[in-house]
C-alpha cells in the first residue's frame, strides 16, 4: 500500500505541530555556534555530514565514516546514519519485527554480538525506505545509549526515550523532543 493510499500515513504526517519555520516560546535560544533543533523542518531532511563518526563497543570498533547522514527533524537533535561499508556488519544480528516512521517507512532492528554480552535493539535501518528518503538505504542508525558514538572527536549524549535515536552534541540547542514533559510536541 503507498502513502497516498493509508489515510494513517497522512494524519501522522499532518498531526505536527512545529515544523521549524517559528521556534516556540519553550525554545531555547542557540549560542553563536549552535543550531536550534527547532530550527530543523518537518518533513525531516537527509543532509552528508563529513566529519568524522565512529561508535565503540567494549574496546571494539564498530562504525568509522567520513560519510554519514543525519536526518534533520523538528525538535529532535540529529540522527546519524552511517554507510552499511563503513559499519563492522559482523558484529550485527538482524532482530525481528519493525517499527513504523510516517516519513521514512519501516525500521528493522539489529542487535550487536559482543564477546562478553550482546546490546539488544541498539541499531536500525530502513532497506526499503519511502521514495524521499532512499539516501537512508545501505546505512545503519545506531542507539548511543550503551555504545561510545564520536561525531568530530566528541561524545555524543543519547536522545531520551527508547524510540528516539537522536545524537546530542554540543552543537545543539534544545529542549529535545522525548524528554519528560515533551509528549503533548
Amino acid at each position: 500500500m503507498s502513502r497516498k493510499q493509508d489515510p494513517g500515513v497522512a494524519g501522522a504526517r499532518a498531526a505536527w505541530r512545529y515544523r521549524g519555520n517559528e521556534r516556540p516560546a519553550f525554545a531555547i535560544r542557540p549560542n553563536p555556534h549552535q543550531e536550534s533543533v527547532w530550527d530543523y523542518p518537518r518533513p525531516p531532511v537527509v543532509e552528508a555530514d563529513p566529519r568524522p563518526v565512529t561508535v565503540h563497543a567494549d574496546g571494539l570498533l564498530i562504525a568509522d565514516t567520513r560519510h554519514a547522514l543525519r536526518v534533520l527533524e523538528t525538535g529532535s537533535p540529529p540522527t546519524f546514519y552511517l554507510p552499511l561499508a563503513d559499519v563492522d556488519t559482523t558484529l550485527l544480528e538482524a532482530v525481528t519485527g519493525t517499527t513504523f516512521c510516517e516519513w521514512k517507512g519501516y525500521a528493522h532492528y539489529w542487535t550487536l554480538v559482543l564477546p562478553m554480552r550482546r546490546i539488544e535493539r541498539v541499531a536500525w535501518s530502513y532497506p526499503t525506505p519511502y521514495p524521499e528518503f532512499v539516501d537512508l538505504r545501505e546505512h545503519l542508525a545506531f542507539y548511543p545509549g550503551e555504545l561510545d558514538c564520536r561525531v568530530g572527536g566528541e561524545r555524543v549524549r543519547g536522545q531520551a526515550g527508547r524510540y528516539y535515536g537522536g545524537w546530542i552534541t554540543a552543537e545543539l540547542a534544545g529542549p529535545f523532543k522525548g524528554e519528560p514533559g515533551t509528549g503533548h510536541w
